[in-house]
């Protein structure tokens, strides 16, 4: 028998388009409840008529009525048939007479912080993370995957309870042993496994550090030009920051400190984005700016081990015994960014505190992976890992090099080059649009960075940042052709 409920169900089942029917017909129905065109307490058409109706088998609706019943859509009153449940719309928060809620209480409640909205405002994550030129991507096709993967499996077949609880301790302790037999070999860190937190990346230890040290309108010492990642976490904690010129020996500490800075971040041993290294002077003065002034080193060490001419540069934190420095590093650049993995190295005053402020922050993990990779580092792949990219990264930046001066001229190679790091400076004529021929460029493919969004005053040097790890040689070529012809359009 035909009913207005059949009807209604019917209308709606001819519009979905799913090939299941019994999909089909519950979402038809489901979508009749909602918009109102079965309201509550109507009676639902028996199963055997609506299976007619709609040329089903009976056992098709069936079920889509026991699945609505389960979910309370519909209930069944013995002797009686089956309803659409009167509270239904109550119990999903969308009864008709409930009052709606005008755009402007919606755009209120929905409204950012304002610290949000200025980090929005600066903010430059790239939405692309792989291609030609792109600055701070290593190669990731040269990564001995297995290698790191047979460890992992093998670990992964005698599993330790702790590898698949909650991490309390700020990282797997065979790791931080063996970084800290790392870092005193290669990086000149003095330090003691205790001393070591593991976090996600160096923006989490960035965020934990300032979290940890600054109030709400502290100041900060940040280098000019600089690391963006740096000054959105600064903002994102309402903490000032002053920007500090760097000239070819590094950050230039300024002779009166008032006021004080709470931090001062640096990047010594390969200055981000420029390049040059601090010298031994201004590595002393400023510590001992940082011990007068009761203030924290913050060292980013972010890819310090890619030098390519000379001796390796020690850190600034091993420069001194018990020095005010707290000294990051992070394996995204020498493995690859995803396995999201870096490290703390904070002074003993400092360590009680800053794990446990850490492990009720963040709930630490990945430890199966953290003990493969304490005996990737143990059995000697790491450090063979680096010899390898070492060099071929040095041809690759030497590709670049040549393709620059030979097709734009050597004015345009950057001043403070250090022959080392993942990218290199490409320097512009004084006034050119350096962003306009980015955003030209990323529309391209090619990833390139414009030099002038890393300042803060008004006094910018125009350039780009090429990246070199991640573009094979024999690509590059015809990548930079393309670069070089954009160039050529908007400085001529």
């Amino acid at each position: 028998m035909r009913s207005l409920a059949g009807d209604v169900i019917k209308h709606a089942f001819s519009q979905q388009t799913d090939e299941k029917l019994h999909r089909r017909l519950y979402a038809a129905i489901c979508s009749c409840i909602l918009e109102g065109g079965l309201k509550p307490a109507t009676r639902m058409p028996p199963s055997r008529d609506l299976a007619s109706e709609l040329a089903l088998s009976r056992n098709t609706v069936l079920r889509v009525y026991e699945q609505l019943q389960a979910e309370g859509y519909i209930s069944a009153r013995t002797s009686s048939g089956t309803f659409v449940t009167d509270s239904v719309l109550d119990n999903l928060g969308l009864a008709p007479n409930k009052p709606p809620v005008s755009p402007a209480t919606r755009e209120d409640h929905a409204s950012l912080s304002s610290r949000s909205l200025e980090l929005l405002g600066h903010a430059s994550a790239s939405p692309r993370q792989w291609g030609a030129f792109i600055p701070g991507v290593p190669d990731v096709h040269s990564f001995p995957h297995r290698a790191l993967k047979k460890i992992q499996d093998r670990l992964a077949r005698r599993l330790r309870p702790e590898f698949l609880t909650y991490d309390a301790t700020g990282g797997l302790i065979e790791l931080k042993e063996a970084l800290a037999d790392y870092l005193r070999t290669a990086r000149g860190v003095r330090c003691t496994p205790d001393q070591i937190l593991i976090t996600e990346g160096i923006h989490q230890a960035l965020d934990l550090v300032t979290r940890s040290l600054c109030n709400p309108g502290d100041n900060t010492w940040i280098e000019e030009p600089g690391y963006w990642g740096i000054k959105n976490i600064l903002r994102i904690n309402a903490v000032n920051f002053s920007a500090i010129p760097v000239d070819e020996q590094g950050m230039v500490p300024p002779a009166c400190v008032e006021p004080a800075p709470k931090l001062i971040f640096v990047t010594p041993s390969h200055q981000y984005p420029l390049g040059p290294v601090m010298s031994l002077g201004r590595r002393r003065q400023l510590l001992y700016q940082a011990r007068e002034t009761h203030s924290w080193i913050v060292e980013d060490d972010y890819d310090s081990e890619f030098r390519f001419s000379g001796q390796p540069i020690p850190s600034l934190q091993g420069l001194e015994e018990d020095a005010p420095v707290i000294y990051i590093g992070t394996f995204s650049k020498t493995l690859y960014p995803a396995l999201r993995l870096g490290y703390v190295v904070i002074p003993k005053p400092l360590a009680a505190p800053l794990m446990k402020v850490h492990n009720d922050l963040y709930r630490g993990g990945h430890l199966l992976i953290q003990a493969a990779l304490a005996e990737f580092i143990r059995e000697g792949y790491y450090a063979a890992h680096i010899r390898k990219m070492r060099q071929l990264y040095s041809r690759r930046r030497h590709t670049l090099v040549e393709l620059i001066i030979s097709q734009l001229g050597e004015d345009y190679l950057g001043p403070y080059s250090s022959n080392a790091g993942l990218h290199l400076i490409l320097q512009l004529p004084v006034g050119t649009d350096d962003s306009a021929i980015a955003q030209q460029a990323n529309a391209q493919g090619l990833l390139v960075r414009p030099l002038s969004r890393y300042y803060v005053k008004e006094e910018k040097r125009s350039g780009l940042l090429l990246g070199f790890a991640s573009i094979e040689e024999h690509e590059m070529a015809a990548a930079f052709t393309r670069l070089a012809g954009i160039i050529r359009i908007n400085t001529e």
